[in-house]
């Protein structure tokens, strides 16, 4: 199991240029986020987990794996959407899947191509994808592509966890701009935390 990368250094940062965050991460401590460094893989999981519980996300995925062994671009591709369908996934779902083995195979799903580029060009070449939405795209950045500095308004999570961490009633776009540039350039780092304080029962 990977982790995404940070240390004190990011905490600490985060810490002096937002007293309010740092409590919070004060409190929290140190957190662990699993991350799937192949692209294709983090990709697959995304789409097959798209508006089911986890149980049933585990469920598809390992008759997925029973049928095909190693989840990757050729063995999707050797499939018929049907046989996706099988598994206990939807046909639109399996036509996703199969697009993005295609773009895989064909090099425009780089892990390596895309370390060079920005974000919001990954964005935009991620969402050029069926089944790819701007939020999807981002949570791939951070949990596949360990990018640094990703904060997403997509999230209902992340703006319910700066709701409460600074006893807001309503969370525009423009302020919310202003919380992620305060953050900028950990804001992947704040993202963590801000969902452990969405995810508290009280706080």
């Amino acid at each position: 199991m990977e982790i995404f990368r940070y240390s004190e250094k990011e905490t600490r940062w985060l810490a002096a240029r937002d007293p309010v965050l740092g409590k919070a991460i004060a409190k929290i401590g140190p957190l662990r986020r699993e991350v799937i460094p192949d692209l294709f893989e983090a990709l697959a999981r995304s789409i097959v987990n798209q508006q089911i519980s986890d149980k049933a996300a585990r469920t598809i995925w390992g008759r997925l794996e029973t049928r095909i062994g190693e989840v990757t671009p050729a063995t999707v591709a050797r499939l018929e959407p049907e046989d996706l369908h099988g598994c206990g996934m939807s046909l639109r779902k399996a036509g996703y899947l199969q697009c993005a083995a295609r773009a895989a195979s064909e090099g425009r799903l780089s892990a390596e191509e895309f370390a060079g580029l920005p974000d919001d060009e990954v964005i935009r070449r991620l969402t050029a994808l069926p089944g790819v939405g701007v939020w999807t795209a981002e949570m791939l950045m951070i949990f596949s592509m360990q990018r640094p500095d990703v904060v997403s308004f997509g999230d209902a999570a992340i703006r319910r966890g700066i709701m409460r961490l600074y006893g807001l009633q309503t969370l525009g776009r423009t302020e919310f701009d202003v919380y992620r540039s305060r953050w900028s350039p950990h804001g992947s780092v704040a993202s963590f935390y801000l969902w452990a304080v969405a995810h508290r029962k009280e706080w």
